[in-house]
C-alpha cells in the first residue's frame, strides 16, 4: 500500500501529509454524511407527526420551473 500511495504524491507532498490530509477528508465525509443522516431521520419524524410531505417528483419539477426562470 505505501508504494500505491507514494505512486501518487504530487511534487514536493510528503506520504506523512498525504496521509494527514486523507484522515483529514475522511473524518469531514464521515461528520457530512452522519449530519445528512440525521437531517433525514428528523424529516421523517417530522413526516410521521405531520403527514406533511413533497413528492420529489413536485420538487423536481418545482426546481427545473425556478432554473428555467433564470
Amino acid at each position: 500500500m505505501r508504494e500505491a500511495a507514494e505512486s501518487v504524491l504530487k511534487q514536493g507532498e510528503t506520504l506523512s501529509g498525504f496521509i494527514e490530509t486523507s484522515v483529514r477528508e475522511t473524518i469531514e465525509r464521515r461528520r457530512v454524511r452522519a449530519e445528512f443522516i440525521a437531517r433525514g431521520l428528523a424529516a421523517r419524524e417530522e413526516i410521521a407527526k405531520t403527514g406533511v410531505f413533497f413528492a420529489a417528483q413536485e420538487v423536481h419539477a418545482e426546481l427545473s420551473a425556478k432554473l428555467a426562470k433564470g
